[in-house]
Formats: C-alpha cells, structure tokens, sequence
C-alpha cells in the first residue's frame, strides 16, 4: 500500500472515529438527561432514537425542500398542464401552463378537481385510473360552464392522461393535459372536406352514368342527354379546379407570383370572362376607381379568382332584372379596401357566418338546378388572406349586399 492510500484511510478511520465518538458522546448526554428526570433506561433508549431520527430529518429537509423546488420549476416549463390529487380528488399540485390553458391566474391547490378544472370528464377519468390502477389516456371536448367566474373553454378539445401514483398506499393520481383543439378542429376540417368532396363528385357522375345507360335505351333522347352530361362535366372540371386553387393557397411553400397590377382592370377582365352570364340580363356594372395610382401588388392570377367568383356569386344568387353591381376601390398610404356590392336579395343573417365554409350552400341553394361548386366564396377568403389581408361580408336583404377586402400595401 503507498504512503498516500495509507494517509487518505488513516484519514477516513480518525474522521469515522471523530464522528462517532461525537455521536456516541450526545447519545450519553442525552440518556443522561432522560435518567436524570425519572425516565426508564428502555424509554430513554427509544427516545434518544426519535430525537436522533428528528435530527437527520431536519438536516435532509433543506434538501428535500430544493428538490422539491427543483421539479416544481421544471413542471412549470414544460407545455403540457400537470396536476397531482390526493385519494379525495384535491388538488395537491399544479403547475402554470394548466392554469394558462385554464385562462386564469393559478390553479388553487386543497380544491377539488371538479372544483377547479369545472368538467366531470376528468374526475372520471382520474378515478377509473386509481381503480383499475393503469394508465389512461382520451380526447375529451369541454363543455360550457354555467359558472360566471368560469373560463370559457367550451368546444375546445384536450387531450388527457392519467395515471396512479406507484405507491399504492398513497392512492392519489396524476393528471397531464394538452390543449389539441387546433389539431382536432384541423382533422374535423379534413373528415368534412372529404365527405363532402365525395358528394359533389359523386352527385355529377351518377347523373353522367345514368344518362348513358338512358341512351342505351332511348338514343332519339341524344341531344338532351348530351347538354345534361357535357353540363355535369363542366360541374366535374370546376370542382377539380377550385380544390387544386384551395391545395395551392394552403400550401404555404407555394410562393405567390406578386407582381403590380391595375385593379380595375383585372376586375373588367372578370367582367368580360363572366359576360356569357349578364349580357342577356339587364346587369349594369358601376367601377369606382382611381384613375391613377389604382395599382396592387399581388398574384394576378388569384386576384382574378377572386372578382370572378364574386361577381359570379351575386350573378347565380339574383337571377331576376335590374341587377346593380358596384365595385370600388380606395387606396391610402397604408392599405387598399375594395368593395363588390350589389342590390340583389341578399344574403340571410342565419347564414352569413358560415358563407365562407367549404360547400356550404344556403337553404335556396337546394334545387334541382345545377349551382357552383361551392367553394367560391373558400377560395376567396383563402386568397385574401394569403396577400395578408381580410376580407369580411354585410347584407341587407333586398337592399345591398358588400364583401370588403382590406389589403395591406
């Protein structure tokens, strides 16, 4: 053994003995005092092991307080809500961003759960974990809360995790929450535009298919069958169209061809592309704009999908004479707001909100007439948006009816 290994353990021994001895020597002098006063030497000895045992306890909790400090912090940075209830369902822990998912302050720790979190799905949730003691996870939708001082969290969705503590004896739980509404409302967007893709089509083909199954049997009925089938087709080639300008203006790494144009004429360019529609009808067109200076910078391409489907719309929409459309610009050192406006029917309030939505057809829109697409209006407010801009719709039936589209210069 070298001189230095020797060193460092007579070291260790004198440090052991030191410590010993001083602990052997509190021990005397607490049994001292516990026989001085009367105490048994059997009681003496337990005693001195509680008072020992209070002892390290004390020296361990400042450590076990910053490690407890120590995770709370790192709960507190993590995206997902945590929370940790005792058997009675109280709340023993919460971290901050449930209580920003929540759209409050904090959460209170001693409440119930269903106090705070103010939905019976996740108590439920928690207590079919503690009972069958295993993990659980669900996507649940909030409901609304009839509670004033509540949050207003209905329809959003979370997805919830939950699991007991490994001590059994505890019988308490955690809880993760994730906010996923904008995952799930994405995914119930797509599920929608898919069904409803799928009838569109599907509607425009059974037609087709059936009117050739009707010439097999009755050719002197070809004219008529042809007009119906090559109508439906043109139906079939717009649909096809629309959702390839929709994939297009959601894929954000498809640049747009942004290049100055002149406004009104790009929108005397729709006009003349729709004049198949209008020219046999008492239409008149009112343009308000700028002689000079009526210049946008964008993609020509989309800002012509654009006043095409507009005054496409309020074409179909009013079929009767006398039909005023009125378009018009103003520009200002910050933005451009363009207006098509038209004095037809109008468009009904329970509807407006919703005239933006993919395939969303008012009630008149059902009839045995063959109507758009409906996607003009989606492709409208999605081409808006991606020149940054908004684009919102007023209606006064039977008065006047205004899209105005803001765009940022």
């Amino acid at each position: 053994m070298s001189g230095f290994s020797l060193l460092l353990l007579l070291t260790l021994i004198l440090t052991w003995f030191a410590w010993w001895r001083q602990r052997h020597r509190h021990e005397k002098w607490l049994a001292d005092v516990v026989a001085a006063i009367g105490i048994k030497h059997t009681e003496a000895h337990r005693l001195v092991q509680e008072v020992t045992a209070a002892r390290i306890a004390a020296d361990q909790l400042p450590r076990e307080r910053g490690l407890h400090e120590f995770f709370e912090a790192i709960l507190n940075e993590i995206r997902q809500g945590v929370v940790i209830v005792d058997a009675e369902m109280r709340i023993r822990f919460a971290n901050q961003p449930l209580a920003a998912m929540l759209q409050r302050p904090a959460v209170q720790t001693g409440r119930s759960l269903i106090e705070e979190l103010r939905d019976h799905q996740l108590t439920a949730l928690v207590q079919q974990a503690i009972q069958e003691q295993r993990r659980i996870t669900r996507q649940v939708q909030m409901f609304s809360s009839k509670t004033a001082t509540a949050a207003n969290l209905s329809g959003r969705y979370f997805l919830i995790e939950a699991a007991p503590i490994s001590n059994a004896r505890v019988g308490a739980a955690w809880l993760m929450v994730q906010d996923v509404t904008e995952t799930a409302l994405t995914e119930q967007i797509r599920r929608d535009f898919i069904a409803n893709a799928s009838h569109e089509l599907r509607t425009p083909l059974t037609i087709i298919n059936g009117y050739i199954e009707t010439l097999r049997d009755a050719p002197a009925l070809l004219p008529r069958c042809l007009d119906t089938m090559e109508k439906h087709g043109k139906r079939l080639a717009r649909l096809t169209e629309d959702m390839l300008c929709i994939s297009r203006l959601e894929d954000a790494t498809t640049p747009l061809n942004a290049e100055p144009f002149e406004v009104r004429q790009c929108v005397q360019d729709a006009i003349d592309h729709l004049a198949p529609m209008h020219e046999k009808r008492d239409t008149r067109f009112v343009l308000d704009f700028p002689k000079k200076n009526g210049l946008l910078k964008g993609d020509r391409f989309y800002w012509d999908q654009i006043f095409t489907n507009l005054i496409e719309n309020a074409l179909k929409e009013n079929q009767q004479p006398g039909l005023v459309i009125t378009l018009s610009g103003q520009w200002s050192d910050t933005e451009c707001v363009l207006k098509v406006s038209d004095n037809g029917t109008g468009i009904p309030a329970h509807d407006l909100p919703f005239i933006f939505k993919r395939f969303f057809r008012g009630d008149k829109h059902h009839s045995s007439a063959v109507k758009g697409t409906g996607l003009g209006l989606s492709i409208v407010k999605r081409a808006v948006e991606a020149h940054q801009g908004t684009i919102n719709a007023t209606s006064q039936p039977g008065l006047a009816t205004t899209f105005t589209m803001t765009v940022p210069l």
